[in-house]
């Protein structure tokens, strides 16, 4: 923690610049910062609205690029980034001797894991999707171990170095998981929670209220929606809502999201990693819609988990007309045992002590132990 001697050592965290990557990062570094380790962030210039409160000693830039085009020009741009940021990682490990590199994926977690694995830093990847990440996947025969959130842990080239963790949540999941659902009567005011992941999703934001105004008005009168919306979309969700006579909560990021997913009845929402273990922790009844444009369809195969627990269900996006969401939540609003029912079996599939299993992954990682060791049930 910050101004904090450290106790065990110092131990070094690497996450893209999203939600996505850096709320179990920020999880993880709780867990180990209260075990005695001083805990530093390398990430890219995204993550400026994250990192203000994650719980690092320091956080620290680095040069990254991703191998996103195939012109030639473009591609040597890209290498040639990626090596300034391998230099300028392995001055930093240099300089703070870190024990452990870990790393969440992202682009900006290449430089600084393959300047730890280079120098013989023992060096982990948590995985947070069923599919593992390009990133990841190119780090993967390099690192010490593999840790995974969805991941399958007896399958693939790598998997004795495999363990699943599940994805650690932050301390204000765990805070909110403590709520029992609040099951609303058939006249009492429902609670709509609708977002897309840290950047809103336009899709929702077209037909969530178009959806919505074709509701019966005495369902939508009981209606209290929360929804996340990107800037550029903010003000018509929100004129589409007055329309309608809603008064309705809209803005492109919530700081407290764990509170909004207790308090709601039900969630709809895309099912990025972190979105689909925060909703099963809380336990919260959810329709999952997967971004159809994910490279490796890992939203698809998240949501799939989850709904294999009764705990979700999953709708693919060109099923969705306004007029079957509509018919979707009308089916929900009107039976809420169905509701507790699925919030029950989410919580059941959720893991809130995945940062703390993580984090005993990390220490053996740190001690020098492989993977193979911990999963054997060796410990340092």
């Amino acid at each position: 923690m910050p101004g904090r001697s450290a106790l065990k050592g110092t131990i070094l965290l690497a996450a893209g610049g999203t939600g996505g990557h850096l709320f179990p990062a920020e999880a993880l570094a709780h867990e180990l910062g209260a075990r005695g380790w001083d805990v530093h962030l390398v990430t890219d210039t995204r993550a400026g609205r994250y990192s203000g409160t994650f719980p690092a000693v320091a956080t620290h830039q680095v040069s990254a690029s991703t191998f996103g085009s195939k012109n030639p020009i473009a591609l040597s741009r890209a290498i040639w980034t990626i090596w300034s940021g391998v230099r300028q990682s392995t001055v930093l490990i240099n300089k703070l001797k870190p024990k452990a590199v870990i790393g969440f994926g992202g682009y900006p977690t290449l430089p600084p894991l393959y300047a730890a694995s280079r120098r013989g830093v023992p060096t982990l990847v948590h995985e947070q999707n069923a599919v593992m990440g390009r990133a990841n996947k190119g780090l993967a025969a390099r690192v010490s171990g593999i840790a995974g959130g969805f991941l399958p842990e007896n399958s693939g080239v790598h998997a004795g170095k495999t363990v699943v963790t599940g994805n650690p949540v932050r301390p204000a999941v765990i805070t909110a998981a403590a709520r029992p659902f609040n099951l609303p009567g058939l006249d009492d005011p429902f609670r709509l929670l609708v977002f897309g992941g840290s950047q809103g999703a336009q899709f929702f934001s077209d037909a969530v209220p178009a959806a919505l105004a074709l509701l019966p008005e005495a369902l939508r009168k009981r209606l209290s929606v929360v929804q996340q919306a990107r800037a550029e979309d903010e003000d018509r969700v929100r004129d589409a809502y007055d329309k309608l006579g809603m008064t309705v909560e809209v803005s492109p990021f919530f700081n407290d999201m764990a509170e909004r997913i207790a308090d709601a009845h039900l969630v709809i929402s895309r099912s990025g990693a972190s979105t689909v273990s925060e909703v099963a922790v809380i336990g919260r009844p959810a329709i999952l819609v997967p971004y159809p444009h994910a490279l490796d369809h890992d939203q698809a195969a998240n949501a799939a988990a989850l709904a294999a627990s009764g705990g979700a269900e999953v709708h693919q996006q060109a099923t969705l007309t306004p007029q079957r969401i509509a018919d979707l939540i009308a089916d929900r609003m009107q039976d809420p045992q169905a509701l507790a029912v699925m919030a029950s079996a989410a919580r059941s599939a959720g893991k809130p002590n995945a940062a703390s299993l993580l984090a005993d992954f990390a220490e053996a990682i740190a001690s020098g132990q492989t993977a193979a060791q911990f999963k054997q049930g060796v410990r340092p």
